[in-house]
């Protein structure tokens, strides 16, 4: 008789609900080219709590139109075929698919840069001057693809790495620029 060669356990990083770090990734990585195919972008792949789990999957469509509650039921019949067929989740969950919305959060480079000129909210995982949380106008990205924020009239430049979150705030400018780009 032979003892195994390696350990017969594995350690891996979970997030504060005790998932795998890497699964909203590999969930991912397994949807876009679906949504792609479809017309739409994955802008986020949440997964949230542990004894009911909810995936989250916001999309928004690739002709920058407003999503329909038909796109969402469009989207959650897609994803779940792929879900069901990849497993990636090893428990019973729900799915809820949704549209970023005004107050959208900012998720990809180009978010920056799309919405430069709008109020934002950027918190980031460590201290930048001893600051983790900023509001201010979103400037877009500078050359070497690091946040630029007007904040209390102070430019700050924040690495995109370190930003843990960010969002747009929901001002009277936001709401106007979307019904304009309704109207279109």
């Amino acid at each position: 008789m032979e003892w195994a060669i390696g350990p017969l356990f594995v350690f891996f990083r979970t997030d504060k609900n005790g998932w795998p770090m890497d699964l909203e990734q590999r969930i991912a990585t397994m949807i876009a080219p679906s949504l792609n195919a479809m017309g739409y972008d994955l802008v986020r792949v949440m997964l949230q709590g542990r004894e009911r789990p909810v995936l989250q999957v916001m999309a928004e469509r690739r002709d920058d139109r407003a999503m329909t509650v038909e796109d969402c039921a469009d989207i959650s019949r897609q994803i779940s075929a792929l879900l069901d067929v990849g497993d990636p989740i090893d428990s019973a969950y729900r799915l809820e698919v949704s549209s970023p919305g005004i107050d959208r959060p900012l998720t990809r480079t180009r978010d920056f840069e799309r919405f430069a000129g709008f109020e934002a909210k950027v918190e980031t995982a460590e201290p930048i001057s001893e600051r983790k949380r900023f509001r201010g106008k979103l400037l877009g990205l500078d050359g070497e693809g690091q946040v630029k924020m007007l904040v209390d009239g102070v430019e700050w430049v924040i690495p995109l790495g370190a930003v843990k979150t960010a969002k747009l705030v929901l001002t009277d400018e936001l709401i106007a620029a979307a019904m304009r780009q309704q109207q279109q």
